[in-house]
């Protein structure tokens, strides 16, 4: 049996990221978001989406340039906690001893302690009711050479814990169920050759 529920946003879990934002270090900051994803493939897109109220917004809006840093385990604190202070009353990257580093290709900073850096260009802002969309190109991604193996030079983001926002809760990413098309994949034949 199923209830109706008044319509709502129940789409979870959803990835828990740092967005960084500012062109200087006077006004670099940080803004938790959840509300963001993939858009497009080629060229890459992603989107965040940000209540017009917050501080970070005004930067954002102004510079055209953000930066969703990925976040883990370690830094899920600091997720948190900034996402329920504000920028004008706080510098988010040393109360949540965060270090901040130039963006290669875009003048906001990225997080050092964060596995995943995505910089990204606005190209359009969309009204869309309580939040506005940022949409924009992803123009260079940095990542923790750490979690690269050497050997096959597979990305190993599991090693660095993720974590996901699901309703009001963040949760540690658990148990790999499978690749992608683990499900329709063809078993290895063991047949002997004949000699």
């Amino acid at each position: 049996m199923k209830e109706n529920w008044k319509a709502g946003t129940l789409i979870y879990p959803l990835p828990a990221v740092l967005v960084s934002c500012g062109a200087t270090p006077e006004e670099y900051n940080l803004l938790t978001v959840a509300w963001t994803g993939t858009v497009c493939t080629n060229p890459p897109m992603c989107y965040v989406s940000i209540r017009p109220e917050r501080h970070s917004y005004e930067i954002i809006r102004r510079t055209g340039e953000f930066v969703i840093n990925l976040t883990t385990r370690k830094l899920a604190r600091a997720t948190d906690w900034c996402g329920v202070r504000s920028g004008r009353d706080y510098n988010k990257f040393r109360e949540m001893t965060l270090t901040p580093r130039s963006g290669e290709l875009v003048a906001a900073p990225i997080i050092e302690e964060s596995p995943v850096n995505i910089e990204c260009r606005v190209t359009q802002i969309l009204p869309l009711g309580s939040h506005d969309m940022f949409l924009a190109e992803v123009v260079n991604v940095q990542v923790d050479a750490a979690l690269i193996d050497p050997a096959t030079g597979r990305f190993a983001l599991e090693q660095a814990e993720p974590i996901v926002y699901s309703h009001g809760e963040y949760f540690a990413l658990g148990e790999m169920l499978g690749h992608f098309g683990w499900s329709v994949r063809k078993k290895k034949s063991h047949r002997k050759s004949k000699r």
